[in-house]
């Protein structure tokens, strides 16, 4: 098996995310997008080290698993993997994919675990609260559209008028707003010019109030009028749900994210409110909210339920009872909690009816202002948010946690966080986990310096996609009486990494890439592609060492693979 070798084999099974491990008579390949069972034809792009990666050109027989998928985009769309199976087997493949990392990293812990199996989400279709659709073009030349991009595409965007993760409502207003705007100009990501950016919409699933947000640039296409025509005809179309607020935002940013330069809101309000178990939340536009309302229910469920009485947390054997319901005052056990990547603080109001105190630490300004408006909302004054960074802010705490709940972005927890984490002793904690490969590598080092897992279990956040989401409960082991070393291995390369969504060093971008395409990026061509998204690079990005010689461009398969690693490290948006 060599580079460009065109072959044909049996997919054996799918490893997390989407990894396809095919076998071919001339040996196994990596192949992403595919499903067990299928066979394919693929092209070998990369060979290194007795591992070989490569792209999927065309299935030549589907599996036995397979049915007709529901969807008409299915394939064609980026957003959905997993469409054609049954839903029982989809949650199948994702329990195994955990299970198997899982017993990756405990397989050499002595006391024995409990792995629960996999938790489906209650709905299965039209369960998100929030997307952001994109304006474009479906091939270059093409007529307006609007929706997802195709798959492995950067550019090409699919009017998914027909998606089945949204309910009615979403659909509705996709179909009117991509018709009503045919013949407007897009916003060209490379020539940046044109005026339509994204179309957000999120729908709250107790409330049924929808937040409606146009976003697109000052540049001069189209007038106040059209956009107002817009609105008043937006307003007319029979839904299910009703209209909370329609915004437009401006964003003259080059960089492809959705943000706002200025909003003026249209009609009603820049807020709606929803519901998740008992609690109260207001959300912006912005908000980061859990985007399966009913599946965060069953996830935060099962935290509380792995949290048990915190009157049995610390030190002492108290048998664990269930946390109250009632959420009107601070609770009686004595004891602090701290939340950790807070979020909205979600988890922190959770726990605020059973906690002498929470502690809830973000980075994100606005969901740290969020948070602390619902929980007035919701009538809970033990709760304490703070912003910044979990490395820096853990310093600035006087007070010392009793229990310890970890929900970190996908990448997991910052190595010298970890080790703070580690060094506050507290008896049990949990962590929430988007991304299992981030999570049993932070297991490691927890069950390096004393702390054993006790049970976990997956939750099926996303139905059809790759992603699933793990709880995990952890305990320390009992005290020996000699002290605990903690030694955790840090790249001091590395060191001044910020523990932050939208970050990530030249180092890690390579490393991405090497892990993902066993292919070397250099630092000119990641500043390249950086400058292209409209981020931050210096001033001699472009620059050789020596006067006169020619700067190379970077190649356009390495520019895709720099570009989905800042998608990753959320440095531009996920397409």
């Amino acid at each position: 098996m060599k580079k460009g070798d065109i072959l044909t084999g049996i997919v054996k099974q799918v490893d997390f995310p989407n990894k396809g491990i095919v076998e071919t008579p001339e040996g196994n390949c990596v192949v992403k997008n595919v499903l067990p069972g299928q066979k394919i034809t693929f092209v070998v792009q990369k060979k290194r080290n007795g591992r070989a990666e490569g792209r999927l050109l065309q299935t030549e027989e589907k599996s036995e698993r397979e049915t007709e998928s529901p969807c008409p985009h299915f394939g064609e769309c980026g957003g959905c993997l997993y469409l054609s199976l049954p839903y029982e087997t989809q949650l199948a493949l994702k329990e195994a994919q955990v299970k198997k990392l899982l017993d990756s990293v405990l397989k050499g812990q002595t006391i024995e675990w409990q792995f629960e199996g996999i938790k489906a989400s209650p709905s299965k279709f039209s369960y998100r609260n929030k997307m952001e659709f994109s304006f474009g073009d479906e091939c270059k030349g093409g007529p307006l559209s609007l929706g997802m991009h195709k798959r492995g595409s950067f550019y090409d965007i699919v009017t998914v008028r027909d998606c089945q993760i949204v309910d009615d409502d979403y659909r509705r207003i996709l179909r009117f707003t991509r018709d009503y705007f045919d013949g407007c100009s897009f916003y060209h990501r490379l020539r940046h010019e044109g005026c339509l950016r994204h179309l957000l919409i999120r729908k709250a699933v107790k409330t049924g109030e929808i937040l409606i947000a146009l976003v697109t640039t000052s540049q001069p296409d189209m007038g106040a009028d059209k956009i107002n025509s817009w609105k008043e005809e937006l307003l007319k179309l029979e839904m299910k749900g009703k209209v909370a607020g329609i915004l437009h935002i401006i964003n003259d940013s080059v960089a492809d994210v959705v943000q706002s330069d200025s909003t003026e809101i249209l009609y009603g309000q820049d807020f709606f409110y929803e519901e998740l178990l008992g609690l109260k939340f207001k959300i912006s536009v912005f908000s980061f909210f859990q985007t399966n309302t009913l599946g965060a229910e069953v996830l935060y469920e099962t935290a509380r339920e792995y949290i048990g009485d915190l009157k049995a947390a610390g030190r002492t054997k108290e048998v664990m009872r269930p946390l109250p319901d009632s959420a009107d005052m601070k609770g009686d056990s004595g004891k602090v909690v701290f939340d950790l990547y807070s979020g909205t603080g979600t988890i922190a109001q959770l726990m605020a009816p059973a906690a002498e105190k929470v502690i809830g630490v973000e980075i994100v300004e606005e969901a740290v202002e969020a948070a602390r408006k619902n929980a007035e909302l919701n009538g809970l004054h033990n709760c304490e948010f703070i912003a910044g960074d979990v490395l820096k802010v853990l310093d600035e705490i006087e007070e010392k946690p009793d229990f310890i709940i970890l929900d970190p972005p996908r990448d997991g927890i910052h190595p010298k966080a970890l080790k703070k984490i580690i060094e506050y002793g507290v008896d049990k904690l949990v962590y929430i986990s988007c991304k299992p490969t981030s999570l049993v590598r932070d297991l490691e080092v927890f069950l390096e310096n004393g702390y054993v897992v006790e049970r976990a279990v997956a939750v099926d956040q996303f139905p059809w996609t790759a992603n699933v989401e793990t709880c995990v409960l952890l305990s320390r082991k009992k005290s020996s009486g000699k002290s605990t070393k903690i030694e955790i291995e840090i790249d001091l390369s590395e060191a001044d990494r910020r523990e932050c969504i939208g970050t990530a060093t030249y180092q890690e971008i390579k490393d991405y890439v090497w892990e993902h395409y066993q292919t070397k990026v250099s630092h000119l061509y990641i500043a390249q592609i950086k400058k292209k998204c409209g981020l931050d690079v210096g001033e001699n990005f472009n620059k050789t060492k020596t006067e006169g010689n020619k700067v190379p461009n970077c190649p356009e398969e390495k520019e895709r693979m720099i570009r989905e690693a800042l998608e990753y490290f959320g440095m531009i948006n996920k397409e």
